[in-house]
């Protein structure tokens, strides 16, 4: 299992980002998505997750302004980041997570968000 992060980039405050996390080696729509980010000196943070019937939910911070979801046909899960803000700088990781018994949790390396004038 393989989970490749695309998109990041340094952007402007108020600016967008797409990010893409490409899943190889199982059927992500069976499995919730979550992406994950972690800030320098920071702990890692949940900011989104969507489950396999579709259910989403969003951390405070990014609630009304990120959007997560996915295209089965490319078993790819997506971020969309609008109105960015310095403070969304971080690393970004996508997670494919299973329940207990089905031993899926798998991570990708990461991509930079960078927001700053």
């Amino acid at each position: 299992v393989q989970l490749v992060e695309s998109g990041g980039g340094l952007v402007q405050p108020g600016g967008s980002l797409r990010l893409s996390c490409a899943v190889s080696g199982i059927a992500s729509r069976f499995y919730t998505m979550n992406w994950y980010r972690q800030a320098p000196g920071k702990e890692r943070e949940l900011v989104a997750t969507r489950t396999s019937g579709g259910v989403t939910d969003y951390a405070d911070s990014v609630k009304d302004r990120f959007t997560i979801s996915r295209d089965i046909a490319k078993n790819t899960a997506y971020l969309g980041m609008n109105r960015l803000k310095p403070e969304d700088t971080a690393i970004y990781f996508c997670n494919i997570l299973g329940g207990p018994e089905s031993g899926v949790n798998y991570w990708g390396q990461g991509t930079q968000v960078t927001v700053s004038s």
